[in-house]
């Protein structure tokens, strides 16, 4: 199923005052079925309930579908995105972390920093973990921990990527992790599709059964390293066919059975 974190796009503040609702719009939670979000309480990680309020697509923003407090990413974890770079093939999940400050929501505009010369696109799977996870056993059900699965972008500054020693500056920049639009509950994540398309142009597309380390390894592994903390999520790593974007594009990224992340972009001074 699939659901989601959202705003009205249309608030009034007299009425939800007149509701007990407080006078700022607060994000909601939903499930979605068609064109029409049917209004929840309760956590998109825990119970939810209906409460008998329901809304067309069209009338809401779809916020990103977690809070996490921290953003763990998998570097190299396509053998054609190692090698159009000429990178070796990792022997281990190769992974860096982007701050919660980079996180974008659906629909809002990614800025170019006006001290990148190249800003690529990476389309990728997202995992959004849904309770505490730390030290798994191979014989643990890593999938258990997870609440769903969402469309990631993991927007990156190549030129610094390859200037610097480390990565955090190439990938941190405000507006550089766009995710959402919707938690999909149901999914196989090793057998489904990620393809990027800017302008309507496809740029990547791979299924995941192409992963070096498929997501339930990966989530292992990272419980070793650090506790994964209801929300957090991992961007499971890009296929080949990265490439810059500019000014005025549309960048989409697209997982099958999840739907479409779509972002535009502007350069800074726009």
């Amino acid at each position: 199923m699939k659901f989601c974190r959202f705003q009205l796009l249309e608030f009034d503040a007299g009425a939800a005052s007149r509701a007990g609702e407080g006078v700022h719009p607060e994000p909601r939670i939903g499930r979605i079925e068609g064109d029409t979000v049917q209004e929840l309480s309760g956590s998109l990680l825990g119970e939810t309930k209906a409460v008998g309020r329901n809304w067309k697509l069209a009338e809401v923003a779809l916020l990103p579908p977690s809070v996490p407090t921290k953003i763990v990413c998998v570097g190299r974890n396509y053998a054609d995105h190692a090698a159009e770079f000429n990178n070796d093939v990792p022997k281990e999940p190769l992974i860096f972390l982007k701050p919660p400050s980079a996180i974008l929501a659906p629909g809002e505009a990614i800025v170019l920093p006006a001290i990148s010369k190249r800003v690529d696109y990476e389309g990728e799977l997202c995992v959004v973990i849904g309770r505490r996870c730390r030290q798994l056993s191979d014989t643990d059900d890593a999938l258990a921990y997870v609440a769903g699965y969402t469309c990631l972008d993991d927007i990156s500054a190549r030129d610094l990527q390859f200037s610097d020693p480390q990565w955090t500056r190439a990938k941190g920049f405000d507006t550089f992790c766009p995710f959402g639009p919707v938690l999909e509950t149901e999914l196989d994540p090793g057998h489904v599709t990620v393809e990027t398309y800017v302008n309507g142009a496809k740029k990547q597309s791979a299924s995941t059964t192409d992963m070096i380390f498929p997501v339930d390894a990966i989530i292992r592994w990272i419980s070793h390293v650090m506790t994964l903390e209801p929300g957090d999520i991992i961007a499971t790593g890009t296929p080949s066919g990265v490439g810059p974007l500019a000014g005025g594009d549309i960048v989409e990224v697209v997982v099958s059975g999840i739907g479409t992340l779509r972002n535009p972009v502007r350069a800074a001074d726009s």
